[in-house]
């Protein structure tokens, strides 16, 4: 009874969640320290899916390297099972798993029974792998992207006689994001009625979340008025209580039909207060108009007289 414990307990023990250390960057939270569970290696689907396509080819490169090098010293342990093969040459081993694994066919061939059961085993590992990297390979293709851009910092500003938070996005693709949505969630942290921690998100309401069609530019606004939870908050409020906005857009690329996200954070360093972006939308003399993405991110401080409204 005593060992069946110990052994449920040393269970129970590897499978507890390491310590998770959070790195707060001015806002921006890492997550540190996640262990083995969190490991990419756990997952090697996602892993496959997510890692940029120069990681994606070497890995491909190095398993087929491994797996007919492998397959090599099957062949050599089988002694001279390959015809028209240097006994115990490693390289013509080599070359023929390489023609087996691909089913090129050539010269050399196997003419033992251990060899042709070597050879089977490598056949179904072949078409079974050949199926795996075409099905990755067609995912990572299919997967829907968004070349969308943010405005790098978001500003606060005076709009129709109220302090407004304003930020701006640009679809950088020269198709439309059909039904395109903007949530913005502002989070800081707090202490609550009970004197406990917490990190607080609140969902900031604009003057205009959603739009038909995402084709060039759209500047978004919150007004701070009594009812927002930026009311009454200055830059400084903003540091201490380590804010920051999340800023999520969904659309359907009308390109692919297919739903696509893209995501952005400012942190308090990114809120400009008592400034404006610089005018993009210009007229020609001819009365026609156009956007100058040259002066996307760039601000202006408020005059006086703009303070003063």
């Amino acid at each position: 009874m005593k060992l069946r414990l110990k052994k449920i307990l040393k269970k129970q023990k590897s499978q507890i969640i390491p310590r998770v250390h959070i790195k707060n960057n001015n806002g921006k939270f890492e997550v540190m320290g996640m262990g083995a569970w969190h490991s990419y290696w756990r997952d090697p689907y996602h892993l496959l899916l997510t890692i940029p396509w120069s990681g994606f080819l070497a890995l491909t490169f190095i398993f087929y390297i491994a797996i007919n090098m492998l397959f090599a010293l099957a062949y050599l342990l089988g002694g001279d099972c390959i015809a028209n093969a240097r006994p115990g040459s490693f390289p013509d081993a080599f070359f023929f798993s390489v023609q087996t694994l691909a089913s090129i066919g050539g010269t050399m061939y196997t003419q033992t029974t251990y060899g042709h059961i070597v050879v089977t085993i490598e056949a179904i590992i072949g078409l079974m792998g050949l199926a795996v990297m075409t099905g990755l390979a067609f995912a990572r293709f299919s997967r829907p992207t968004v070349r969308v851009i943010f405005s790098n910092v978001a500003v606060i500003t005076p709009c129709e006689g109220l302090p407004t938070l304003m930020f701006r996005t640009a679809n950088q693709r020269r198709n439309m994001i059909l039904e395109a949505k903007i949530r913005v969630y502002f989070m800081r942290d707090e202490i609550t009625a009970e004197g406990e921690f917490t990190r607080r998100i609140y969902d900031l309401p604009l003057v205009r979340h959603q739009t038909p069609n995402f084709s060039l530019s759209w500047s978004l606004m919150h007004t701070i008025d009594t009812s927002s939870p930026l009311h009454g908050m200055t830059p400084d409020s903003l540091f201490q209580t380590h804010s920051s906005l999340i800023i999520s857009l969904s659309g359907i690329d009308e390109t692919v039909a297919q739903v696509v996200h893209a995501r952005h954070n400012y942190t308090a360093k990114d809120i400009i207060w008592n400034s404006k972006f610089v005018d993009i939308i210009h007229q020609t003399p001819d009365g026609h108009r156009y956007i100058d993405y040259e002066y996307f991110h760039d601000v202006l401080p408020l005059s006086m007289s703009e303070k003063e409204q």
